[in-house]
């Protein structure tokens, strides 16, 4: 645990008078006073912290290696998780402290566990797309009739594809059959069987499938179609959740890591190519698909107010389609975590 000490300075100067025994001389007299200062600072803490093996992993990455490297206010232990069903009840549990999940998913967590899970930030915005081997598909009306693979069932790629098909005037129950997976490495494998298949994948798979997969194409963007239904909501696909008891008891450690994960995303954007290399150290990803992968996965900081403004009307979008997406109600105020 790494600590730093608060640093106080004192000085007390003090100038005594002094008399002449002959004759009455002027005296003077000097009193500087110092107030002690002290500097506040964060005593750091373990905390342990949990991702997917995609993007909402990624933004972590250059705050892990600082941890690593003991330069990080906290002592940050990642657990690298293939989805979200081996995350969510060491959260419960107390096991994990923080964890990265699909933005629906931490609206449930907060209703099934009475409020005991807030979100602390947004940390992607839409990162899913269909793809193909072909140019058949210019919108998601022309889903219609299609078999679609896809991973996330009962999360984000779920609830978000359903919406999409439906402002589009297809129905998921009966117009298109959707065949889910449960990691997209199965997805990529039936890619590479059938020349027809049509998918749904996030990046950084997206970028590896086409590595591997000749001919397939990206059709649809998800946060593009989204965005242009104009509903005033963001397409959420990822954010930052921590227990709200840890978040009571740890106030200003969850601080030092919003600002640590602030800055880690920042540098993940801004540094693609060192970047990348930490991913595939820490993420399993290689250097060369997440070098390309990087600028396509909306890699993102939003806190506060911004958040929930965002986090709120994405929900709500998916609240009035299925109550059972957001865990049968839309979450409290209390739900986002304010500093």
């Amino acid at each position: 645990m790494k600590k730093f000490l608060a640093l106080i300075l004192s000085a007390v100067m003090a100038a005594g008078c002094f008399t002449a025994c002959s004759a009455p001389a002027e005296s003077t007299s000097e009193d500087v006073n110092s107030e002690s200062e002290i500097v506040e600072t964060v005593e750091g803490i373990d905390i342990n912290i949990a991702g997917m093996s995609g993007p909402t992993s990624m933004g972590l990455v250059g705050m892990l290696d600082k941890s690593a490297k003991g330069e990080t206010v906290n002592n940050y232990n990642f657990t690298l998780a293939g989805a979200a069903d081996e995350i969510t009840p060491k959260l419960v549990k107390g096991e994990l402290d923080i964890a990265a999940v699909p933005a629906n998913l931490a609206s449930v967590l907060y209703n099934n566990t009475e409020g005991k899970i807030q979100i602390l930030a947004i940390n992607n915005l839409g990162v899913l797309y269909v793809v193909e081997q072909g140019e058949t598909i210019k919108s998601f009306a022309d889903l219609k009739g299609k078999t679609i693979y896809s991973t996330g069932k009962g999360t984000t790629p779920e609830y978000a594809l359903n919406y999409l098909l439906t402002q589009n005037g297809v129905d998921p129950a009966a117009d298109v059959t959707i065949e889910w997976k449960s990691e997209a490495t199965e997805i990529v494998a039936v890619l590479k069987q059938n020349p027809d298949a049509i998918a749904v994948l996030p990046q950084p798979f997206v970028t590896a499938a086409q590595a591997q997969v000749e001919g397939l194409n990206v059709a649809l963007s998800f946060n593009d179609e989204w965005n242009a239904l104009g509903n005033g909501s963001s397409l959420v696909t990822g954010v930052i959740v921590a227990r709200k008891a840890f978040v009571e008891e740890n106030p200003a450690q969850v601080a030092a890591f919003l600002d640590e994960f602030k800055a880690s995303t920042e540098f993940i954007n801004t540094n693609v190519e060192e970047g990348a290399v930490l991913v595939e150290n820490l993420i399993g990803v290689k250097a060369g698909v997440a070098k390309k992968a990087i600028p396509n996965c909306n890699i993102k900081f939003f806190e506060g107010e911004e958040m929930k403004a965002a986090v709120s009307g994405y929900l709500q979008t998916l609240y009035d389609q299925n109550p059972k997406a957001t865990g049968g109600k839309m979450p409290a105020d209390d739900f986002y975590y304010a500093r």
